[in-house]
């Protein structure tokens, strides 16, 4: 681990959020494998936005290792931890995270809701298709149903 890693490693032990906010930033940034595995476990911090700039940042890392923790934050309390889940999901482009982001669809936060309707999309993964399609019809937000109905769109151009 290079020592200016393991330094902003060791800054997400502080009891300031600021201080591990801000180490959990840097860290998405370096593009240290690493990182991946403190990023992680910040996931579970108590204070919301340093869990938003976790789930944020491993999406920056490019490793399917962060997936399944990402998946877990789809069920944050918190609504900007679980759009920055989506998101990072949306980058890794990995199947897995499927139905998780299908369920995504009942969110109560339309922002949850069409951002999983874009990145299930992307995955292009046809299990996604009747949960789409049900979120294309009824959504009350034209915002979301619009994304449902380009990413069933997606799907089936690939299949």
């Amino acid at each position: 681990m290079a020592d200016d890693t393991a330094s902003l490693v060791a800054a997400l032990e502080s009891p300031t959020v600021k201080t591990r906010r801000d180490a959990v930033l840097r860290l998405g940034k370096s593009g240290s494998s690493d990182a991946v595995g403190p990023l992680i476990r910040m996931l579970s911090d108590r204070h919301h936005d340093v869990r938003t700039e976790a789930a944020a940042a491993l999406g920056k890392l490019d490793d399917d290792r962060a997936v399944p923790a990402l998946i877990e934050a789809l069920t944050d309390s918190d609504p900007d931890v679980r759009a920055g889940a989506v998101s990072s999901l949306g980058r890794l482009k990995d199947r897995r995270a499927t139905l998780p982001l299908a369920r995504c669809l009942e969110d109560t936060d339309d922002r949850i809701r069409g951002g999983a309707a874009e990145v299930l999309g992307k995955l292009g993964d046809p299990r996604a298709a009747g949960p789409l399609a049900r979120v294309a019809q009824n959504d009350p937000f034209s915002d979301v149903r619009d994304a449902a109905e380009r990413a069933l769109a997606r799907i089936r151009k690939r299949a």
